[in-house]
């Protein structure tokens, strides 16, 4: 260390007296010493700011600016991992090795040597201490840092007293420096790493948003092209005049209804992936024939096969019978499958393998298309993501399919899995079992109506006397279901207001009222409510024909009072059902 025996000469003006001389000395120590602290937080500082993260360095800035303050004396850290108690010098100021005296023994003082935490505490004791504690669990490693002194002798007791003082303190309050920088490196390298997660928040927020984007541009795109045909060929038989015995007009109202549905098929894979998210899907179990329903599928896709002039390939093995599922659902993952593999596919053939391994049963979809890259596959089965696709002209779709395919398998105690490379073709094999445990807490919901009475028509002996009260505020609506049940011969009365609904009631003492939700004077559910409460009409049944079709609209019509459920755009075979079921408890 510096020796403080430099005085300015003796004159007459200056007071050589010693307390005066020990004043000077005691001022320049104490310069020294801010300065060579304010010269290590500056390079600590300069550290922190930097882009390194690395604690060693905080070490080896602490190790070297002490050094060279005290010039003679060896500076050094120890390290010890956690619950040991033998660590080691990990950084010193010097290369060659040096001897620490101990009370004890004589240490040996150099880099990667051991030291046991015993001596360092010894050394931190004795006086003057030549050990002082750092960071205790700064990332769980305790440091130590060691100063060995070789002083000159000074000329004078006092002076010795005074560098020992000296330099106890310059090394407690680096100690203490070292500690605080070391917890600022830690804040730092937490806020990074907040950055950096931030970073990859926002990755993932822009992607999401992207596919959103994109998912909004696809889904207006198919809602237009079907409304498109529905509008135009409306307006052609509108502009005509309809005649039922025109060829060209029954191809006309067929792809009207073609269009309808294919409208309501995109609103459904939307409203299905949000049930399935919310755990409220509806699935009926039932023994479902295979061979029967691959058959059904099938004739489904032959003329869009027949336009691309691709060949449909059904192999089914023998011993394949039946399966416990949801036909409906079942359905819908097959036909996910084979319309995205006639999409991808411009020639050659599409086709369904179906077999069955042990207590499982495999639905294996292959195509001879452009296959799918490795880079795609990794994303397939997310919710909006499309593959490009140069087989059409257009994205076409809305980037459901797979994702619901894969949730509705998944519901099926299924897995789903694809095998395809560019341009050599698809697989996408559905596995499911072929018994269905009905394990505690699993809910599975059974509509009142077969799903066999749909589309098939219905033939109920209704009597004239079946009076049906219909609340719906929209006309087209109105119209349609007053139209459709009349030539079923029921007898209709229709209002649109709440008001008009209870002066109709007392007058109509109807066998069924049919309820919409959203009228104009009065929430329809309200008024489900009201006349549950009125003792003249609690009994009669009460059906909910509404646009509610979102997740958990089902249950919350059920737990205001109605009798059942129909969702619009109304399937009327379906209604025909429900209205022969209630009309008759409520005539009976």
């Amino acid at each position: 260390m510096q020796q403080y025996s430099s005085l300015p000469e003796q004159n007459s003006q200056v007071d050589t007296s010693t307390k005066l001389l020990t004043s000077i000395e005691q001022l320049r120590a104490d310069l020294w010493l801010e300065c060579t602290l304010n010269n290590l937080q500056s390079r600590l500082n300069d550290y922190l700011l930097s882009s390194c993260t690395i604690e060693a360095e905080i070490f080896q800035i602490v190790v070297n600016e002490l050094n060279s303050a005290l010039n003679i004396d060896e500076v050094a850290i120890a390290l010890f991992q956690p619950l040991e108690t033998v660590g080691k010098i990990c950084y010193t100021s010097r290369s060659s090795s040096r001897l620490i005296s101990n009370t004890v023994k004589k240490l040996q003082f150099s880099l990667q040597e051991a030291i046991d935490i015993e001596d360092l505490q010894k050394l931190e004791n004795q006086q003057p201490p030549n050990a002082w504690r750092l960071a205790e669990d700064f990332d769980g490693v305790a440091s130590w840092l060691i100063i060995v002194t070789e002083l000159q002798e000074p000329s004078s007791e006092s002076l010795k007293t005074a560098q020992v003082k000296l330099t106890s303190k310059l090394m407690a309050r680096a100690a203490n420096q070292c500690t605080v920088a070391l917890a600022q490196l830690q804040q730092i390298k937490s806020l990074q790493e907040c950055s950096q997660h931030l970073e990859s928040f926002n990755q993932q927020l822009e992607r999401t948003n992207q596919l959103k984007n994109q998912f909004l541009a696809n889904t207006s795109h198919e809602i237009r092209t079907p409304l498109s045909s529905i509008i135009g060929f409306t307006q052609l038989l509108l502009a005509q005049g309809y005649d039922p015995t025109r060829e060209r007009h029954q191809e006309y109202l067929n792809i009207i209804q073609s269009s309808g549905k294919h409208l309501l098929a995109l609103i459904n894979d939307i409203l299905d992936l949000s049930k399935i998210e919310a755990n409220q899907l509806e699935v009926q179990w039932e023994t479902v024939n295979v061979a029967t329903l691959c058959s059904n599928i099938f004739a489904l896709l032959k003329e869009k096969a027949a336009n691309k002039n691709l060949k449909l390939r059904l192999e089914i093995d023998p011993n394949v019978t039946t399966l416990v599922g949801d036909s409906l659902r079942l359905k819908q993952m097959l036909l996910n499958l084979l319309f995205n593999a006639l999409k991808f596919t411009t020639t050659g053939s599409v086709g369904l393998k179906v077999a069955v391994k042990g207590e499982f049963m495999y639905f294996t979809v292959w195509d001879t298309g452009a296959g799918i890259s490795k880079e795609n596959q990794t994303e397939l089965f997310q919710p909006y993501f499309q593959i490009p696709n140069a087989a059409t002209d257009r994205d076409e779709g809305t980037g459901l399919g797979l994702a619901l395919t894969r949730k509705l398998v998944e519901i099926h105690s299924g897995w789903l899995k694809v095998e395809s490379k560019v341009n050599e073709g698809s697989h996408f094999t559905i596995v499911l079992p072929l018994m269905q445990k009905q394990e505690e807490g699993v809910e599975t919901f059974r509509r009142n109506v077969s799903r066999s009475d749909k589309g098939n028509g219905v033939n109920f002996n209704i009597t004239s006397s079946s009076k049906i009260l219909l609340v719906e505020d929209d006309l087209p609506n109105a119209k349609l279901i007053k139209t459709y049940l009349e030539k079923l011969g029921y007898q209709v009365t229709w209002v649109k207001k709440a008001t008009q609904m209870w002066q109709a009631i007392t007058q109509l003492q109807p066998a069924l009222i049919l309820m919409d939700v959203y009228l104009p004077d009065e929430n329809g559910l309200k008024l489900v409510r009201q006349l549950r409460e009125n003792q003249q009409y609690k009994t009669i049944p009460i059906i909910a024909q509404t646009a509610m079709a979102m997740k958990g609209d089902r249950e919350i019509c059920l737990a205001a009072g109605v009798n059942d459920y129909i969702s619009k755009p109304i399937d009327l075979p379906l209604l025909a059902t429900l209205v022969a079921k209630y009309s008759r408890l409520g005539n009976g």
